[in-house]
This record gives structure tokens, C-alpha cells and sequence, in this order.
């Protein structure tokens, strides 16, 4: 199975957050799954860590390649979805996301309720 991590999942995944729910945790290391992480969530990470609202190491982008993480690059393909994507949610980094799952045909691991509302599997 192919998933997308939210942001959120894979910060409390290199955390090893108590917040992780254990379906996540389950999905992330079953070996036999491709767990994705986009080039959306990590410039969502990198212009936060900017702003000074996240601590994340200087070789953030190693730990994330250590982890066994593949990346998906955000395409013109998912561009064009965001037009299509009525207004649930108003955070562009969510958005994104949710237009690439849409695209890539991949449920979106996530705890933010409003991911629901898009024509999108969210686990």
C-alpha cells in the first residue's frame, strides 16, 4: 500500500510522539508499504522551522532519507487538482496534499478532520 504522510504525522513519527495513533505508527512500519512524504510537506517544515514555530535539525532532509521515507514531488499534474478542490480548508499546504493523494490515488495519512471532507481516503 502507498500512503502520504501528513506533516504532522511524520513530525510526531521522527519524535516518536505519543500523539502518533497507533494506526499510523502500524502503517509507517509495515515494510511492506510505501509511506510517502511530499516536497510540499517538506517546504511546509523548512519555512515554519524559518519562522522559528519548529525545531527541526540542519540536516532535516537526511533524517528524513535515513528514515526510508520515499519522496513524491508536487507536479503540474497536482497543480491543476487544486483548482478543482472546493474551499474545506483553507491551509495551501493541506490543500496540496490533499490534490496530490487525489492524484496519486493514495489515502493521506492524517488526524486533521477536515481532510475528510475532500473526495480523498483518510486513515
Amino acid at each position: 500500500m502507498r500512503v502520504l504522510l501528513d506533516s504532522h504525522v511524520l513530525l510526531w513519527w521522527l519524535a516518536d510522539d505519543d500523539r502518533l495513533i497507533r494506526a499510523h505508527r502500524d502503517l509507517i512500519t509495515d515494510v511492506s508499504n510505501d509511506v510517502l512524504v511530499s516536497a510540499i510537506t517538506t517546504a511546509e517544515i523548512a519555512i515554519k522551522a524559518s519562522l522559528g514555530k519548529l525545531d527541526v535539525p540542519d540536516d532535516f532532509e537526511e533524517v528524513i532519507s535515513a528514515g526510508g521515507f520515499e519522496r513524491l514531488p508536487f507536479t503540474a499534474e497536482h497543480a491543476s487538482v487544486l483548482r478543482r478542490l472546493p474551499w474545506h480548508h483553507r491551509d495551501p499546504f493541506d490543500r496540496m496534499l490533499v490534490a496530490q493523494a487525489v492524484v496519486e490515488g493514495i489515502p493521506l495519512l492524517s488526524v486533521d478532520t477536515r481532510m475528510r471532507d475532500y473526495e480523498v481516503a483518510v486513515i
